[in-house]
């Protein structure tokens, strides 16, 4: 693993470019940043509030999850997010442009404000899904759900909801799941798609019950009929996840500070942490001319790492090119 760039606000939603560079958000700093092979970064856009997740869209711009921003704490040379903080004013989902300029393509779904949208992928039609994760209070704290929406600003619409916080979503090579991490349960979902923003209800889910039931073949249903692939034992939370060209479900690991791969099947396969320890493991993303290169950011130290992966990553719609 090599220490591509440090010194970075708590950096989430890695995006490799075709030419080397690799977007990031630093949701401490509030900008979308661009880091260069020789470790130098450039700032793209100042944000506000919190951006969490990106994605290059089919117009070739950025999209950007907005969570509102967070209280922040540091302890033993961590940088650690905390509650909703006091100049909170909602979430949004931001079109960033590579001037610099931002403008919020939505706020609310249904009259109901997006509270801390988190993380987006975009499919093969244009679209793309987006988890909100909620903001959490002294002694209260929001639902999570998933979402779908046009990159054109002309329809947004939840499709999953009633979560203990969604984070991390990404879409099976052949777009035929869409998989969602839960960061409080430590575990993963998935159903199946039907078409763009269409998923696939497991009998027997039960819509905001956070507990879950037992399916018809065994395997536990959560809410809004999400199939559990993965379970985490102990105190583990989940963050960001990308898919590589196998199929499996690479997610960042909290607390056990690393990335978790996990089979199609559920299996857990591998753990790979970087070389210097850091709890807050959040993101990784796929790049490099054969996509072998895991870009991997370890947000409480503030770096960028990147890694040789055994296998391919997955190529995401409209990924790559960008302006020098």
């Amino acid at each position: 693993m090599k220490d591509i760039a440090s010194g970075l606000r708590f950096p989430e939603g890695p995006v490799a470019l075709d030419d080397g560079s690799v977007l990031v958000v630093e949701v401490e700093r509030g900008t979308v940043s661009r880091v260069w092979p020789d470790g130098s970064v450039t700032v793209v856009a100042d944000c506000g509030g919190g951006p969490n997740g990106a994605a290059i869209g089919p117009d070739g711009v950025i999209y950007v999850c907005n969570n509102g921003g967070f209280t922040w704490h540091r302890r033993d040379g961590l940088t650690m997010p905390g509650g909703q903080p006091p100049d909170y004013r909602g979430g949004s989902i931001q079109r960033v442009s590579w001037d610099g300029s931002v403008t919020v393509l939505y706020k609310s779904v249904d009259g109901r404000p997006l509270r801390g949208p988190n993380d987006l992928v975009f499919d093969a039609h244009g679209g793309f899904y987006f988890t909100d994760l909620g903001k959490q209070r002294e002694r209260d704290s929001d639902r999570g759900g998933l979402y779908y929406a046009r990159a054109d600003g002309s329809l947004v619409e939840e499709i999953a909801y009633g979560f203990t916080g969604l984070n991390g979503v990404g879409l099976s090579p052949d777009g035929s799941r869409v998989y969602a991490a839960e960061t409080v349960t430590g575990r993963v979902w998935f159903w199946d798609v039907d078409g763009p923003g269409r998923i696939s209800r497991a009998r027997g889910g039960v819509r905001g019950l956070a507990g879950g039931v037992r399916g018809p073949a065994g395997g536990a249903r959560g809410p809004s009929g999400a199939t559990l692939l993965h379970g985490f034992g102990g105190y583990q939370l989940l963050d960001s996840l990308a898919v590589d060209s196998a199929g499996n479900i690479c997610v960042a690991t909290i607390m056990t500070g690393g990335i978790s791969v996990l089979s199609p099947s559920g299996e857990l396969l591998d753990v790979v942490r970087p070389p210097e320890p850091d709890p807050f493991v959040t993101n990784i993303c796929f790049g490099g001319p054969d996509l072998r290169t895991a870009y991997i950011t370890a947000s409480g130290t503030g770096k960028l790492w990147a890694a040789d992966w055994p296998r391919p990553g997955l190529r995401l719609n409209y990924a790559g090119a960008a302006p020098r």
